[in-house]
């Protein structure tokens, strides 16, 4: 069982509605339950600069099946973690804003946004997540 392009254009676009809703353009990114992207959209005015950025971010949400809010807790200095962004050439991103996607307690892709804030990118990503 997989994320599939009808999914994830199901998750964008309540993200995207999300986005419009707080007033922050961002990325959005949905890859799949290996970890591939499955879709992406940028909305307009979003910096060009956070597509790789989301993209990684759900990436990173699926490889390790925890959200990247989650992950950055543990990755600080002294943590369990501490050093894992520096891992899979660099695509491991520890900034809010991706999470995985669940079909019952199956994981079946992930959610990237970059954009905006921690928080901003986290809310709009839990909308993304909710139409799933």
């Amino acid at each position: 069982m997989t994320c599939s392009l009808e999914d994830a254009r199901r998750v964008i676009t309540a993200a995207e509605t999300e986005a419009l809703t707080i007033g922050q353009p961002v990325n959005i990114a949905v890859v799949d339950a290996g970890g591939n992207l499955v879709a992406h959209a940028r909305m307009d005015g979003a910096r060009i600069g956070a597509i790789d950025i989301a993209i990684n971010k759900a990436f990173t949400a699926r490889a390790f099946d925890m959200s990247t809010a989650d992950l950055a807790e543990h990755s600080q200095p002294g943590g369990p973690f501490f050093g894992i962004h520096t891992s899979n050439n660099g695509r491991v991103m520890i900034f809010a804003g991706g999470v995985p996607l669940r079909r019952g307690e199956k994981i079946v892709g992930a959610i990237g946004i970059s954009g905006g804030s921690g928080e901003q990118d986290e809310r709009v990503a839990q909308a993304g997540v909710q139409a799933l």
